[in-house]
């Protein structure tokens, strides 16, 4: 595994913890293949990433496009051989009402679940080729209990943590590291439409610290912030009976 990238991808690169790692990364000597799916925010974030010094090159991509994102992940590897992939791109849970629609379950799962897949697969290849690379998958503290309020979301990222840390195993004999991310509530424009208080709620630019950090040192969950972290833990430890009473009573999202 390299532990110090020159060669970086990131999906879901225009806003939040995305961009924030973008322009965390971004230096002289670092070659970037960004996506993201709104054309002025992607064109912001390659701007500010090439003023930093970086080589950049963006694609407007939906990650639900199997074939499409593996184009952009080969045309990256192609050009400049890739250190490390960051499966970032993700939506956020929510209720239409009282309840989570099928329409609104079914596009969480097939951009947070298979958008990160089809972001994966196509880079271990030739990072099995060369016995080494990284892969850093985007999970939550949601991972660790399903949610009443974003049965879904909550859903989608238990089924990439629980791949990531699968996949880390598998592919430690390679010479590949793998990262399995799981943020709390971190500022972008999915907390943004949140009405309800979120507790210790971080700025990303402290996020994509936190998480370049524990890339670097390999580590295999990067979870934060820690109170979150005990309360994600202890929800998932519980009797089902006493969590559900008290997850029954977390604000559903809008």
């Amino acid at each position: 595994m390299n532990q110090n990238p020159r060669s970086v991808l990131i999906s879901g690169a225009t806003s939040g913890i995305g961009r924030a790692l973008a322009l965390k990364y971004a230096e002289k000597g670092i070659t970037m293949a960004l996506c993201g799916r709104n054309v002025d925010r992607l064109a912001d974030v390659a701007d500010a990433c090439k003023f930093q010094g970086a080589t950049v090159s963006t694609s407007v991509l939906d990650i639900q496009d199997r074939a499409e994102t593996a184009k952009w992940v080969l045309a990256a590897e192609a050009a400049c051989p890739l250190d490390l992939v960051i499966a970032n791109a993700g939506i956020s849970g929510g209720t239409a009402g009282d309840q989570e629609s099928e329409d609104q379950a079914r596009d969480i799962f097939a951009i947070n679940l298979a958008g990160t897949l089809n972001t994966i697969f196509p880079a271990l290849p030739a990072m099995r080729k060369r016995g080494q690379g990284q892969i850093a998958v985007m999970a939550s503290l949601a991972a660790f209990r399903g949610m009443p309020s974003a049965p879904a979301y909550a859903a989608s990222k238990a089924a990439i943590r629980s791949w990531g840390e699968g996949l880390r195993g598998e592919l430690a004999p390679s010479g590949i590291g793998v990262s399995v991310i799981c943020p709390g509530f971190v500022e972008s424009r999915i907390t943004d439409a949140n009405t309800f208080k979120m507790p210790f709620l971080m700025p990303a630019d402290r996020a994509a610290h936190i998480i370049q950090k524990g890339l670097t040192a390999n580590r295999g969950r990067i979870a934060f912030p820690w109170p979150m972290v005990f309360g994600a833990w202890l929800l998932g430890a519980l009797p089902d009976g006493l969590a559900h009473t008290l997850t029954s009573r977390l604000p559903k999202k809008g």
